[in-house]
């Protein structure tokens, strides 16, 4: 598939700048991609479309505070840094990006906090936006940590076109949130509430917990036509053996497996094994999804609504079918659904 086929016209208005007032009070769209019926619903009644048996498999990683800004040693101009992900805890070194790049060189040093009592020294260039930086603090790892997301900032993305603020603390974050490591919640996962969870437990369906770090790479520009040749950026997951007994079960027993997310909709797919089961998995996966594909072990997916070229949009069309997928975009748009992360929720069903 071509990167153009997957253009649409959304309204700058329709992408959601906050979340909904309640987590399970967004709205959804069910899309059943056996009949290519559309329903227009409220998350809340998501439970109307499973059974007894059932599973609902979550990512519980947790979004650190990413974002933060420093002065440059000499110069004082303002740097923004945006932590990747920390490479040694007891070098504390750190992948980041800054900017603007151009005004960072090898051997600088940032200054953090109102008191610039956090140094950091920049030690490799990796790309031409990627750093490397060593921290200079003596303090105990735990300490470090504590006090360097003092200073972070909630990750927005970058369609977010205001400052974070106490409300993005809590609602920037799953209630599952537990594995620290992600820059960018899972964002369909942001509409179950704990009350929800509830009622879906005393109906009996189940729940399981996939891993996967979602990196700023879901942000990227792809920047080839022809989709084959587009590389996703690596992320680190983790599908453990109590979840991998939960889905094979699930599916000896008849029942629906449903991937919350395209994060989860992804992992799974990298820890497919025989006959429609999963096996464990520990590592990183660049696995980029986009139609056609078939998926053996997932049958049901809870997303959002995502922004035009986006890869999330491409497993997303993946899942549902190219046509169907797009058509229902199409709807979303002319009845006003909100898109983004804080936006509303598709559900595709068979």
């Amino acid at each position: 598939m071509k990167l153009s086929q997957f253009k649409f016209r959304l309204p700058e208005e329709l992408i959601a700048q906050r979340p909904a007032p309640e987590r399970d009070q967004s709205r959804m769209m069910v899309v059943n991609r056996r009949t290519g019926e559309i329903e227009h619903k409220i998350f809340k009644d998501i439970i109307d479309y499973f059974d007894d048996g059932d599973l609902f498999v979550y990512n519980d990683t947790m979004v650190f505070p990413a974002r933060l800004y420093g002065n440059k040693e000499k110069t004082g101009a303002r740097i923004e840094v945006f932590l990747l992900r920390e490479l040694s805890a007891e070098n504390k070194l750190w992948d980041v990006l800054v900017e603007p790049a151009r005004k960072i060189r090898i051997g600088n040093k940032l200054y953090f906090g109102d008191d610039e009592s956090m140094v950091a020294e920049v030690i490799d260039n990796t790309t031409s936006r990627g750093r490397t930086l060593r921290f200079l603090y003596d303090g105990p790892h735990e300490e470090f940590k504590k006090e360097l997301y003092k200073l972070g900032t909630t990750p927005l993305p970058y369609y977010i076109n205001r400052e974070p603020d106490e409300e993005d603390a809590e609602r920037y974050q799953t209630i599952f949130a537990r594995k620290e490591g992600a820059v960018i919640v899972p964002g369909a996962a942001l509409h179950f509430s704990r009350e929800l969870l509830k009622r879906l437990e005393i109906k009996g369906v189940n729940q399981g917990f996939i891993t996967i770090h979602s990196g700023l790479g879901n942000y990227r520009d792809i920047d080839v036509e022809d989709l084959t040749k587009h590389r996703m950026d690596s992320e680190e997951m983790e599908a453990d053996e109590e979840l991998v007994k939960l889905v094979n079960a699930t599916k000896d027993g008849g029942h629906r497996v449903c991937a919350v997310g395209t994060s989860v909709l992804r992992a799974v797919a990298s820890s497919v094994s025989m006959g429609d089961h999963m096996k464990t998995y520990s590592g990183w996966t660049n696995k980029f999804i986009f139609p056609p594909y078939d998926f053996s072990v997932t049958d049901a997916l809870v997303s959002n609504f995502h922004l035009p070229y986006s890869t999330m949009l491409m497993m997303v069309a993946a899942f549902g079918g190219y046509d169907l997928v797009m058509d229902a975009y199409k709807k979303a748009v002319k009845e006003g659904y909100k898109f983004g992360v804080y936006g509303d929720a598709m559900l595709i069903v068979s």
